[in-house]
């Protein structure tokens, strides 16, 4: 169980967002979770949801390190003030680090994206993309 938040505000377009992520997943093994995020996105005049089932190979781990790659793909649909709503979707790998802090808890950056996006959360790109918003960082909390 882990996920994503954050509050950020653009004063030169005086525009706040904020978007709340969980993740709920299943560890079959130290190499193997399958696991997936709904989250919800609102800025000032734009609202979006979405859903992204993964599975997470973790193919280095040595003490409180991990190197791991989500594959996965995902589906958002986001809506604009006065506009009609546009849906997207994903589909590709999100390499990542862990830093198992405790046996129950990790701290979890991914940067970067290969696969393909389709107006997935205002995007589309297909190739790698290693964008400063390709980073993010979950706190997960394992039973």
């Amino acid at each position: 169980m882990g996920g994503q938040f954050g509050i950020t505000h653009d004063d030169a377009k005086d525009n706040t967002t904020f978007t709340i992520a969980p993740e709920f997943g299943y560890a079959f093994n130290d190499m193997w979770t399958v696991a997936g995020m709904i989250g919800y996105t609102h800025m000032d005049n734009y609202n979006s949801f979405y859903i992204a089932p993964y599975a997470r190979w973790t193919f280095f781990k040595r003490d409180f390190l991990s190197l791991l790659v989500d594959s996965g793909l995902g589906f958002s649909t986001g809506k604009y003030k006065g506009a009609d709503s546009v849906n997207g979707f994903e589909i590709g790998f999100k390499p990542g680090i862990s830093f198992n802090l405790t046996d129950n808890f990790a701290l979890v950056a991914h940067y970067g994206f290969l696969g393909y996006r389709d107006k997935y959360n205002g995007n589309s790109v297909s190739g790698l993309s290693l964008k400063g918003n390709e980073l993010s960082f979950s706190l997960y909390y394992c039973f």
